[in-house]
């Protein structure tokens, strides 16, 4: 009957303990029974316990782990390490090689513009000066008409002589139409009397004193020169005042 009894007084305040806050804390606490949790170094387990005669206890211990605690970074954190510097190093030694072909490529860029309009210029030239040889051998034609026009006599040429004159007139229509086909194409002649002497467009053969005129002044003209586009292809034979 004791037994009883006290089984009674046990249940009922088990029950007591169920229905109230604390209870309900508890059995939660019991339904977790021996989880391990995990604190540092340590593991801690809990254990419930009931007892006729002093109700319900608790029960606590702690086991050490198999390994001992470890002052210094695990294997796998030094690998990690190890892992990220040469991550480092190869993102340094990528940049680098970035820099150096992002360099390269500028620079071979602006070489084949410079090509590039290095060719343009020689091919617009080309198509400018590309007949310069032919008005050469053409000057000397030129340079014969002029010598022929000029050593006729003016007085010979009349009605008197009509040879003479058509030969004469003809000559000069020639040197005429040549001197237009010459400045079509863009070459024009150089005849600089009483101008400056310029060392680009004239050659001076001789020097003299003249009075009342300033120092290189061109005052004779042996040979007229011709210019192609600006480029003198033959300076004019000149000469000039002394200084």
């Amino acid at each position: 009957m004791h037994r009883s009894r006290s089984a009674l007084n046990l249940l009922q305040r088990v029950d007591r303990l169920r229905t109230s806050p604390t209870g309900v804390s508890l059995a939660s606490r019991l339904n977790t029974r021996n989880v391990p949790q995990l604190t540092h170094t340590r593991s801690l387990w809990c254990s419930w316990s009931v007892r006729p005669e002093k109700g319900l206890q608790m029960r606590s211990f702690s086991t050490e782990k198999d390994t001992a605690r470890v002052e210094d970074p695990s294997e796998a954190e030094k690998k990690l390490t190890l892992e990220v510097e040469e991550l480092r190093k190869e993102t340094a030694e990528l940049s680098e090689k970035v820099k150096t072909l992002d360099d390269k490529y500028k620079r071979a860029l602006a070489e084949s513009e410079n090509i590039r309009r290095r060719l343009t210029k020689q091919i617009d030239d080309a198509k400018l000066f590309g007949i310069q040889g032919f008005c050469k051998d053409l000057l000397e034609v030129a340079d014969i008409l002029g010598h022929a026009t000029e050593a006729v006599p003016k007085d010979e040429i009349s009605d008197k002589n009509p040879h003479l004159k058509n030969l004469f007139e003809g000559l000069s229509m020639t040197r005429q139409q040549l001197n237009s086909v010459f400045k079509r194409h863009g070459l024009e002649t150089v005849n600089p009397i009483n101008e400056k002497f310029n060392p680009n467009l004239h050659e001076a053969l001789f020097q003299q004193e003249v009075a009342n005129v300033e120092p290189n002044t061109v005052v004779v003209v042996s040979k007229i020169g011709y210019k192609l586009h600006d480029r003198c292809i033959r300076p004019a034979l000149v000469g000039v005042t002394k200084g």
